[in-house]
This record gives structure tokens, sequence and C-alpha cells, in this order.
């Protein structure tokens, strides 16, 4: 998995029916969040029309849109019985249409998932203790080739097991409605109770986002110790649960609650790495897909239009010295 390395605290810089205004929920001020560095943000990239304004002041504001009807929690189990076996390791991709493949393993050297499609790589760590993970298969539909790769010396892996899957997904935005390896819960996860409760008497998906916008910005705050402690670390994965019950974290932990929250709701929702200007901070932000609106004086959100919302920008009050000024974004990593 590409690794990602934690944005120091400096200056900085995903059908549901026909929904699409995204949300850039990017969190965790000035970190760098790159899938292999996971410790802080990932790549922000222009992509996407309609634009945001995200600031300190009133969030409340006017919503519009379809009443919002829950669905049922849609999930990303491991199926071992219909996964390709192979060196203590097994890879399942059963439920490629629903966005996703999965694998585990037992060993103990270093491993490796590896998703490749049309010669584009993504790369994840893979627990070697027989913890299943699930990744995204964020590419469109196609022939992907997904292998374990067991780590021999250095930087250095083979391939232990590996099998392919033409991906027909049943849409678009399925492997953005589900959790996995970097914004990882259930059905029993803190974080799915607390999005419940703030979408009770949601009238549309414009109040859901609203009110989840709004609490992760007052009620989780930038670790700056641990971007710092993180700077140079590699592999670092978010838990949403964590970050929930601590009140903190760095970009990475902002993005992962806010996508696991959303798409527990079933709305989809991206978790996209990047740069953000003025200088190219390596960077992480969230990108929903609404029904409806949202406008306040700080947000603006329009139906059928992607649409970015800097968290960390909003969480840290604007500070453009630790999270950039959140006009030129990149796009380089959505998972």
């Amino acid at each position: 998995m590409r690794r990602q390395r934690a944005c120091k605290a400096r200056p900085a810089t995903a059908l549901r029916r026909a929904r699409v205004a995204t949300l850039a929920l990017a969190v965790a001020a000035a970190l760098a969040v790159g899938l292999g560095m996971l410790a802080g943000c990932g790549e922000s990239g222009g992509g996407g029309g309609g634009g945001s304004t995200v600031g300190a002041g009133d969030s409340a504001g006017t919503t519009s849109g379809p009443a919002f009807e829950r669905p049922s929690l849609a999930t990303s189990p491991f199926d071992a019985d219909a996964a390709v076996a192979d060196h203590d390791s097994m890879i399942d991709v059963s439920h490629a249409s629903l966005g996703y493949v999965a694998a585990s393993a037992q060993n103990q050297s270093r491993l490796k998932l590896l998703v490749t499609k049309d010669g584009v790589k993504r790369n994840y760590d893979l627990p070697g203790d027989g913890t299943p993970v699930s990744v995204p298969l964020t590419m469109g539909d196609g022939a992907y080739d997904v292998q374990v790769m067991q780590n021999t010396e250095g930087d250095r892996y083979v391939p232990i097991n590996g099998t392919t899957v033409d991906v027909a997904l049943a849409s678009e935005f399925e492997p953005f409605l589900r959790p996995n390896v970097f914004c990882d819960y259930d059905a029993d996860s803190a974080c799915v109770a607390k999005a419940s409760e703030l979408a009770a008497g949601a009238q549309n998906e414009g109040d859901v986002l609203r009110s989840i916008y709004t609490w992760i910005t007052e009620n989780v705050s930038y670790d700056t110790e641990k971007a710092e402690r993180l700077a140079d670390a590699t592999g670092y994965v978010p838990n949403p649960d964590a970050t929930l019950a601590e009140g903190k974290g760095i970009c990475f932990d902002y993005v992962s609650l806010g996508a696991a929250m959303l798409r527990s709701l079933g709305i989809p929702t991206k978790i996209v790495t990047g740069y953000v200007s003025p200088d190219s901070i390596y960077h992480a932000w969230n990108l929903v897909y609404l029904d409806g609106s949202w406008k306040s004086v700080e947000v603006s959100v329009d139906p059928n239009t992607w649409t970015r919302i800097d968290l960390t920008f909003a969480a840290a009050g604007g500070s453009g010295k630790t999270v950039g000024d959140a006009k030129e974004y990149t796009d380089r990593y959505t998972y």
C-alpha cells in the first residue's frame, strides 16, 4: 500500500439515486495523508465542479432535497469459503460488484495486498495475524489483478497468491458506501451509533451532512502532537471509534471518521488524499454525494455538483498556518 506521511503542523497547504454533491471533509490540519504514510492528510485535486466556502461563522443555513431515508447498513464482509487460497493467504473477490475485495493471511513476514488495473497499482498493508481487510475498487469497471505480496528483504516483495476479477460495479458509488481498511466500522461501532444520533430528525441529506459536519468540527480538535510524532511514520491506519473517543486527531483521522459516519447513513463519501495550497502540503479530505443542498454562511453545497468541503480547515478555524488556504487542491488518491 502506498505509504502516507503525516503532514506537519506547518503552513499548509465519492448512487445513491441521483445524488451529487461532494463534500470534501478534509480533516486534520497540516497532516499528510498518503496511503502509505497515513499519518497525515491525502491529496486533494481539482476534480469536481461546484465549490465550497469553509470558515469560521454560522454553519446553520438552509437545506433542501428529498426526505431522508436511512438504508440498511452496507458492510464489506470477508468470505473465506469463496476465497482463493495459497501460501496461508486468502483473497476474496466474490463481492467485487459491490466495490471491494478482501484478503487475510497468516504469515510472519511483512505483507501487502496489491491491486492493479490498467497498469495503475494500489498497495495496502495486509496483517499477518489472519485479520481480514477490505480495500476499495476505485478505478471503475474492468479487469483487476489482486495479489498478496510477501516481503523478502528491504523493499523487495514477491507474489505468494493472486487472482484476477472482471469487475462490473452495481453502481459507481458502491466503493464509497461501505467500510474499508481506511474507515473501518460495523453495526456495533460507536461512530455508527453517533451518526444515527446526529441524523435523528433530519429532513433531508443536507440536514444529515450539516449535523455531522458541525459536530465533527466542534468536537474533534487537531492533534498537533500526534502530527509531529507521526510526521515521518509510514503505514498509519486511522480508527474512527478511537478518534471519536479521544476527541482529537490528525487529518487522516478526520476524513476517516467523516467517511465512516456518512457512509453508515447511506451517503456515498470518498476519502481523497492530495495536496493543498499554498505550500503543497499533503492533505486529506472527503467528497460527498448528496441529492439536495445545504447553504450557509460558510458552506454551499448544491445538488448534482461535486463540492469539496475541508473539515480540517473548518475545525482549525480557517488557520492557514496549519491547514493551508483551502483554495487550490490537487487530488492524488481516492479510497
